[in-house]
């Protein structure tokens, strides 16, 4: 039984924390909150704490919180010589405090309060200092996760870049084409097939082989009208970027 503290209140924090409570062979022990009561619906009172003197004894303590406040957390711990792991995508293990043994637990999916998940498919990226608490890293892993994948900090960062791009670069789009159905009358769920398409092409083939539109045929008249369509500046520079970036690539 794999003893856990996890620290943190916010969207991954709680995510995890459900995972962890239903995970076979790990025992939630505690989870750390400045204010306990973002964690009352998942918790009893028992299990919470907002006192850094009160963190019980485990074999791991995850810190899920903001990227900035990694370093921060990590230092106020009142102990020595346990394994402290981060979620952060684009933090590297270093920012952990040098008190205790580091490592990192990236989950790299999108969450999103109240929508609950499946982690079983989610790859969960890992890095540890020293091969034992990889090992128990990994053990973790394999119980909430069937992907569990060895990461450096550099890597894990190119990841986490990539993952800005195709989720929260590409739901910005869906923003944008949204807004531009809601102004003209049109419901943005006659569009739902075409992204389900889209994602699930994909799966099969290479973004390169996957790539249509206007823009990889070089089709000036429609790019014409479409930006002459756009009232919105910044939509229009942004169809007009993308349009530029699409055109060089297949040039390449």
């Amino acid at each position: 039984m794999i003893k856990v503290v996890l620290i943190g209140s916010g969207n991954v924090a709680q995510h995890l924390i459900q995972v962890l409570m239903q995970a076979k062979n790990v025992n939630l022990v505690q989870a750390f909150a400045r204010n306990p009561i973002h964690l009352s619906h998942l918790l009893p009172a028992t299990k919470i704490t907002s006192d850094y003197q009160e963190i019980k004894e485990a074999d791991l303590y995850i810190i899920s919180v903001s990227d900035n406040a990694i370093a921060e957390v990590s230092a106020q711990l009142p102990f020595e010589n346990r394994l402290v792991v981060h979620t952060s995508g684009s933090s590297a293990i270093s920012v952990l405090n040098d008190k205790n043994r580091k490592g990192v637990f990236y989950p790299l999916q999108t969450f999103t309060k109240g929508k609950e998940i499946d982690f079983s498919p989610i790859p969960i990226c890992l890095e540890a200092e020293n091969e034992a608490d990889y090992q128990l890293l990994e053990k973790l892993g394999n119980c909430i996760s069937q992907k569990v994948v060895r990461i450096t900090s550099e890597q894990r960062k190119s990841l986490h870049v990539a993952a800005v791009f195709v989720c929260n670069f590409v739901n910005h789009l869906y923003l944008i084409g949204n807004e531009i159905c809601e102004e003209n009358n049109v419901p943005f769920e006659v569009l739902h097939p075409l992204i389900q398409e889209t994602a699930h092409k994909i799966m099969e083939l290479s973004p390169r082989e996957a790539q249509t539109g206007p823009a990889l045929r070089n089709d000036t008249k429609t790019i014409e009208k479409h930006l002459d369509f756009l009232e919105n500046p910044e939509y229009k520079n942004l169809y007009q970027l993308l349009t530029q970036s699409i055109q060089h690539v297949k040039k390449l």
